[in-house]
């Protein structure tokens, strides 16, 4: 039987799982509960687009433990690919096998996409950013990997801050700058000063 596309938004909370990681251990995403999550799915280790992407993240680490935030990259390898991928990039997160491709199919996150002109089946690139309550926060899709680690270190700093996002500070602005200029039109004229007698 054929399954129902999975399609998660903003503010649901986040399926929860357990897999394998690059050192064969089980890990299980509950256990991340009062943490902040960075959960990243990328088509293939050793890819230069997944190796690009994955040494962002390397190089900002320290920056989202500083954020109190737990970095995992999730794709369809083996727990062997991972491991060779995480030693050879020098990745210091965690690194999830889903050979079985549930996960991915949890997030919704495998399906067709193009790839080098042809259609085929198979990871989406994508990134979803969990609240220590467990709920997805943001979701980034068909995600470029250039600059992606830094954008989602952005936003998750802007998220802890309760920051709200530039485009919605922008109409209080407008408003002050229309009330300021209404004011300038309609200020009396000063009086005309008295004229001395002779």
């Amino acid at each position: 039987m054929k399954q129902e596309p999975v399609d998660l938004q903003e503010g649901a909370e986040a399926p929860v799982f357990e897999a394998p990681n690059s050192e064969g251990r089980l890990f299980r995403l509950q256990d991340c509960r009062g943490r902040w999550v960075v959960l990243y799915f990328y088509p293939r280790d050793h890819t230069p687009g997944c190796t690009r992407e994955a040494c962002e993240f390397r190089d900002s680490y320290a920056a989202f433990q500083q954020e109190e935030a737990v970095v995992v990259g999730v794709s369809t390898d083996s727990v062997e690919s991972h491991a060779r991928f995480a030693a050879r990039q020098q990745l210091p997160f965690v690194l999830v096998a889903d050979p079985d491709r549930a996960v991915v199919r949890q997030y919704g996150v495998w399906g067709p996409k193009r790839f080098m002109g042809r259609l085929l089946e198979g990871t989406i690139r994508s990134t979803f950013l969990i609240d220590p309550h467990g709920r997805i926060r943001r979701i980034w899709r068909h995600v470029r990997p250039a600059g992606h680690a830094a954008e989602v270190l952005k936003e998750l700093r802007r998220l802890r801050t309760g920051a709200e996002p530039a485009r919605s500070l922008r109409p209080p602005s407008q408003t002050r700058q229309t009330r300021n200029a209404s004011a300038v039109g309609t200020r009396p004229s000063p009086k005309p000063k008295a004229r001395k007698q002779p």
